[in-house]
């Protein structure tokens, strides 16, 4: 071969290598940047109890529900536990009955976000516990996991509720990945018969479903970096995203009740469907709303979410 030729071969083959290795590298550090914005927390400046967003409507939800805790004050009980090493805080309103439900919210949310979502539970019969999820709030930790370590935290709540307050029954209520936390609870062989419901709200398949649908809304490429992500959640936590509720909640025996939005772009009502049909219970109901972003269906119409509420604790409970 021409030594010419030979030469601008080898340059050309190692600008090649080089130019994979630096495209791999790139991939390694974008998606290191995007997991530790989402998913992890840099100290308890981040993934507060105050409202997180800037949008208008989440600040009318957030202060009705302040107004909500201001209103029941006198039944609130500020609570801590510790469960696997970290302090976890709550609130509990104690309503005087001996049923409760406990409320999970999604990632980068505190307990106040659930005030406006517990409102229907009291005049239903049921007491209401709010919680720093791990990570969250006052509560200790450094990583969202999506449901698969905080379903450990809900039942250690669950049982903190039956022997300090007597609570006889409970339910959970969950929010976008409050939903997978809940339903983690449910099918943990250490759930104990008193935990018997579950509310959820907007569940996904999925994270890595979600997650990629969130980030196609904000006009990014998923693709392959979705994937290593889900690298660096396995690296940190032992989890992956590309499991959830779609791998599981067929095994679900006790009473599910699903409120999704037909216009919710994150966790998509064909998935939600495939999620209903799916589910193993035979105490199952699925109720969808026309309206409605992801997390936004009850600011859009309150009286037909708490209605499915009320149906549903009437007819299971």
């Amino acid at each position: 071969m021409n030594p010419v030729l030979q030469i601008i071969l080898t340059v050309l083959f190692w600008l090649a290598v080089s130019g994979i290795f630096m495209l791999i590298l790139s991939w390694f550090i974008i998606s290191y940047i995007i997991y530790t914005m989402h998913l992890k927390r840099r100290g308890k400046h981040r993934w507060t109890r105050e409202c997180s967003s800037d949008d208008p409507r989440q600040h009318i939800m957030y202060d009705e529900g302040m107004q909500w805790s201001e209103k029941y004050k006198d039944k609130k009980h500020d609570l801590h536990i510790v469960n696997e090493g970290m302090n976890l805080y709550g609130e509990y309103y104690d309503f005087g009955y001996d049923r409760t439900v406990i409320m999970l919210s999604g990632r980068t949310e505190g307990l106040r976000y659930c005030y406006y979502f517990a409102q229907p539970y009291p005049e239903c019969g049921f007491n209401v516990l709010v919680i720093d999820q791990r990570a969250h709030g006052e509560s200790d930790g450094e990583f969202n996991t999506v449901g698969f370590d905080e379903h450990r935290d809900a039942l250690k709540w669950a049982e903190y509720l039956h022997d300090n307050f007597g609570v006889k029954k409970i339910i959970m209520h969950g929010i976008c990945i409050g939903g997978s936390t809940g339903l983690f609870a449910h099918l943990s062989e250490d759930c104990p018969d008193y935990i018997d419901g579950l509310v959820v709200e907007g569940m996904h398949p999925n994270f890595c479903e979600s997650f990629k649908n969130h980030m196609i809304e904000l006009g990014k490429n998923t693709d392959p970096v979705i994937h290593f992500v889900d690298m660096w959640m396995r690296i940190y936590t032992g989890h992956s995203m590309k499991y959830g509720p779609i791998n599981c909640i067929d095994k679900m025996q006790k009473p599910l009740l699903m409120l999704h939005s037909r216009e919710d772009k994150y966790s998509t009502p064909e998935y939600a469907q495939m999620l209903f049909d799916k589910c193993g219970s035979d105490k199952k109901r699925i109720v969808y709303f026309d309206h409605g972003e992801h997390s936004m269906i009850r600011i859009v119409d309150k009286e037909k979410y708490d209605n499915a509420i009320r149906e549903f604790i009437k007819d299971y409970y």
